[in-house]
């Protein structure tokens, strides 16, 4: 199949292009490189440096290659930014993704996979609903989650009034290879990346907040069940378990032998207390499942950023 990847460049994205290319499928990459990096895209991918905002490049991009499915995974990602600059978050997340979707009809795609924010989207759930289902009312906290959230529905729209099939990916905290390599960071690669540079990480608040983490290959193993297993729903990828920020160091810093204690500073402003997601939809459909352990993930995630010196 011909597959169009939007943020193809990035961590989680450039991940999926090359298991698509692995499994024989033709992989167009559209990305502006804000966050993303040119070196991450697989070489057997055809590239286009443009902006999913930008309408006349991504209208000529689908008419030129025709694409039969596409993946979308480009986004603004940063929670505090989206506090600070919801017009722009909004931009991009919302009227970006709406550019996609419609060239997707007007392009005659058949299927567009969608990479969605299950941390995010859920809120501060009740802890006796943790973890939490799909059928979970959706409160965000802040206008990244709510903005991620606002497609799901200009999706089931397009589905019923234009035929084009969907699935959408609710995430939970993504972590492995490639992270932190650009713009685009997280918590356990920048604790890696800190400890092994010998410096102190700071943690956010008293770091007690607790968060679902998914290895990267777990990640890309849904999406390519997503090519054609999983049509016109939403699923949760996750692992049903949480753990705290300060736990993460301690992990981290074991592996590594690293002793300093972490640099504690103010909570972050509008970010989710605790949250972990539940994956039986996805199992029991497909026999989806995390594979790797939180313990083998990170020694994976540490064993690639020393390699990189």
């Amino acid at each position: 199949m011909k597959i169009l990847v939007t943020g193809g460049a990035g961590f989680i994205g450039s991940n999926i292009v090359d298991a698509y290319i692995q499994s024989g499928h033709e992989v167009i990459v559209v990305d502006n490189l804000s966050t993303g990096l040119k070196e991450n895209v697989n070489k057997k991918a055809k590239f286009y440096k443009a902006d999913i905002c930008d309408e006349l490049a991504i209208k000529k991009i689908f008419e030129k290659e025709k694409p039969e499915i596409v993946n979308h995974h480009a986004a603004q990602r940063d929670i505090g930014f989206s506090v600070v600059n919801p017009l722009e978050d909004a931009r991009i997340n919302i009227l970006g993704s709406l550019n996609i979707i419609k060239n997707s009809v007007d392009a005659g795609v058949k299927k567009i996979i969608y990479a969605n924010s299950g941390g995010a989207l859920y809120g501060n759930v009740n802890p006796k609903d943790l973890p939490v289902k799909e059928i979970q009312r959706i409160m965000p906290v802040n206008q990244y989650g709510l903005n991620k959230s606002l497609i799901e529905p200009y999706l089931k729209m397009y589905s019923r009034e234009y035929g084009l099939d969907f699935t959408s990916l609710r995430y939970a905290n993504i972590y492995g290879e490639r992270q932190g390599n650009g713009g685009e960071g997280g918590v356990i690669s920048i604790f890696i990346k800190k400890m092994l540079a010998g410096e102190t990480p700071v943690i956010y608040g008293d770091g007690l907040q607790t968060r679902d983490f998914v290895y990267v290959s777990d990640t890309v193993s849904a999406n390519l069940l997503a090519l054609k297993k999983l049509q016109n729903h939403i699923y949760n990828i996750g692992t049903a378990r949480d753990i705290s920020i300060l736990q993460i160091y301690n992990l981290i810093a074991k592996e590594l032998n690293f002793t300093k204690k972490p640099i504690f500073k103010e909570s972050k402003p509008r970010e989710v207390r605790s949250i972990r997601l539940d994956y039986s939809k996805i199992k029991k459909e497909t026999g989806w499942q995390p594979r790797f352990s939180l313990q083998q993930g990170i020694r994976n995630t540490i064993g690639y950023f020393k390699k990189l010196g």
